[in-house]
């Protein structure tokens, strides 16, 4: 397996592996109507080459050629009032069949030393408080800093914890 930064030309791939993997992640958490809206407002290719003009980098994880995840991810976010330089990922997704593999703790590994090398002083994320990432990444160390109800619009809202891992 391998990650590579993904190229504008490539965030179709990105797209299409969302498209595949949120209704099966969401739909015991989501309507059908705010999974689409989701979807359409975060994973059109414009919205997500906005979102790398805006300082996600996105990264692609292959098995043999095969794009079976991704991860997108911003060195030096602003986290409350903590001081430090951290990295936050906005995204990290994995195709229903090759999760408990270990793919996904490749993924934020890999995300682990791009931050240290670029010296961040943790990671932290979004997490909706019904889904089932919460105890991978409580597994790997990330713990809740907080909870968060943020306005998506369309009357929609994600209920999020907001958890960090601190190096």
């Amino acid at each position: 397996m391998k990650m590579s930064v993904c190229n504008r030309e490539q965030l179709s791939i990105v797209r299409d592996l969302a498209y595949t993997v949120w209704p099966s992640t969401y739909r015991e958490i989501l309507s059908s109507e705010q999974l689409d809206y989701m979807l359409h407002n975060f994973y059109s290719v414009a919205n997500l080459e906005k979102q790398m003009d805006n300082g996600q980098v996105f990264e692609l994880l292959f098995e043999d050629t095969n794009a079976i995840g991704f991860v997108a991810y911003e060195l030096n976010c602003n986290f409350e009032n903590f001081s430090q330089p951290l990295t936050k990922i906005h995204k990290i997704y994995l195709l229903p069949e090759m999760q408990g593999k270990g793919f996904g703790k490749f993924m934020i590994d890999e995300v682990f030393k791009i931050a240290k090398s670029n010296n961040q002083k943790g990671i932290y994320l979004n997490v909706n408080k019904y889904n089932k990432a919460k105890i991978f990444y409580e597994k790997l160390g990330f713990v809740i800093s907080k909870e968060e109800v943020i306005d998506i619009g369309n009357g929609y809202v994600m209920d999020d914890y907001v958890m960090e891992y601190l190096f």
